[in-house]
């Protein structure tokens, strides 16, 4: 039976606002996990290390190994005067989370260093959960407070000439490795800062790897590998999280040697491994509101790079338009990203995006120009069971009336059910159709054979 005081706890959680209900319970998980015991003697050894080091830490004729040597040897001597008794793995876990915090990304740097884990979402100071393998687990680790989880945020985004404050409380950033950052603070976050971390491979994946998850088939990578070799125009598409920036680099990894190669993004996480490659990133303004250059100025420029290709990692907006017109002026063979959820949804989506660049154009117009410019479609998607898989490559034929016109070439195999742990048995299976640019592929000198388009051949 409830107290008096438990039904007027309970009405008063019931008057909260949502945003004072999410702060409420996230306090309640806090205590359940407990504070820090030693986070006066991490607070202690952090100050007494910066007042030893001082100007050191940001010495630009230092790098990073011999900063991190100095830290280290300077940490030891900082411990070794700490009052508090200690044990030797207390010693060696307080050495470690204050040398991450001065040299890495504090409680974040083990996160980051693991192999397993593809993403990292921060809450709030006391709220942090990663992906591993698809699924979304919380995990013990902290930060000191809101002002400890800002620091690490401003670490981040000043590495890379981004800055965020009360006038820009968003900013898109990266990590020296390529991850992705996305951080977001007050006012706009109305519980404190967020951040959210989409790790990449230090060693980017292959198309070995992409088989070995079940992304694609042996097959598929072969088809997929003809059709950039043979100059299409593909679209990557899928929604947030499905894998497009991975199998664009694994389609990227597949171009000649011998081009000339402009990639185009907004926080630069392509890793292409030929020698001809130009990267160019997107700038946001600066605090004055000057000095913005957006992806659709750094497509327009690179048309005067003399490209072979042009890799956009995604378009957005009207680089959708300034994208068509150089897959339709010569600069056969580029690939760029589309958030959509289905073949048909993404040329819609470009449409709209052309739309987006002020040009007025009619509708035909714009979808003759889609349907000329584009080849081949690689739809991806995030299954139920957290795997990450190309689901449809569709053909994009052409016109008929006022309708661009598509053609599956290969589909996902949802009739082929899950295994006991729910994950999909079902691949990639050939529709039995030959894609109509069967004949430009052989007159480049790039035959398709015909088992891989067979229903019974795979």
């Amino acid at each position: 039976m409830s107290t008096l005081a438990d039904r007027l706890n309970r009405a008063r959680q019931a008057e909260l606002p949502p945003a004072q209900t999410a702060t409420a319970s996230r306090s309640q998980r806090n205590k359940r996990r407990g504070r820090d015991p030693f986070e006066a003697v991490k607070n202690r050894v952090h100050q007494s290390l910066i007042e030893s080091l001082g100007p050191r830490l940001y010495d630009p004729h230092l790098t990073e190994s011999e900063l991190a040597t100095q830290v280290r040897a300077t940490l030891q001597e900082v411990l070794e005067s700490e009052p508090t008794p200690l044990s030797h793995a207390d010693r060696t876990k307080i050495a470690q989370d204050v040398s991450d915090d001065i040299l890495g990304h504090g409680p974040l740097e083990p996160y980051l260093r693991d192999p397993d884990i593809t993403e990292i979402m921060v809450n709030g100071p006391d709220d942090i959960f990663i992906e591993r393998a698809g699924k979304i687990y919380p995990v013990e680790a902290r930060f000191s407070d809101e002002q400890h989880l800002r620091r690490t945020i401003d670490k981040i985004v000043g590495r890379v000439g981004r800055r965020i404050d009360e006038a820009s409380p968003m900013v898109d950033a990266r990590l020296p490795d390529g991850s992705r950052v996305n951080a977001v603070i007050a006012p706009v976050a109305l519980d404190g800062a967020l951040l959210t971390i989409r790790k990449f491979a230090a060693d980017p994946f292959s198309d070995r790897d992409l088989i070995s998850f079940g992304t694609m088939t042996i097959p598929v990578r072969d088809f997929l590998f003809d059709c950039v070799r043979g100059r299409r125009n593909i679209v990557i598409s899928g929604g947030t999280g499905s894998g497009k920036t991975t199998t664009l680099n694994v389609l990227s990894s597949f171009l000649p040697e011998d081009e000339r190669i402009v990639t185009i993004e907004d926080a630069a996480e392509l890793q292409l491994r030929q020698d001809h490659v130009l990267r160019l990133e997107s700038r946001p303004s600066n605090i004055e509101g000057r000095g913005a250059v957006p992806i659709r100025e750094l497509v327009r420029n690179s048309l005067r790079m003399r490209p072979d290709r042009i890799i956009v990692g995604e378009v957005r907006d009207g680089a959708a338009l300034d994208m068509l017109q150089a897959m339709n002026t010569g600069h056969d063979g580029s690939i760029t990203t589309v958030h959509a959820n289905s073949p048909r949804d993404s040329l819609s989506r470009l449409e709209t995006m052309v739309l987006m660049a002020g040009v007025e154009l009619p509708v035909r117009a714009i979808r003759e120009q889609v349907s000329s410019a584009i080849d081949l479609i690689v739809q991806q998607s995030r299954l139920k069971d957290g795997s990450r898989r190309i689901v449809a490559i569709t053909e994009v034929v052409g016109m008929e009336s006022d309708v661009i016109t598509l053609q599956d070439i290969f589909t996902f195999d949802y009739a082929a059910g899950r295994d006991d742990s729910g994950r999909y048995l079902g691949h990639l299976v050939p529709t039995g159709i030959r894609p109509k640019f069967t004949q430009d592929l052989a007159d480049l000198g790039i035959e398709l054979p015909v088992s891989l388009f067979s229903r019974g051949g795979l």
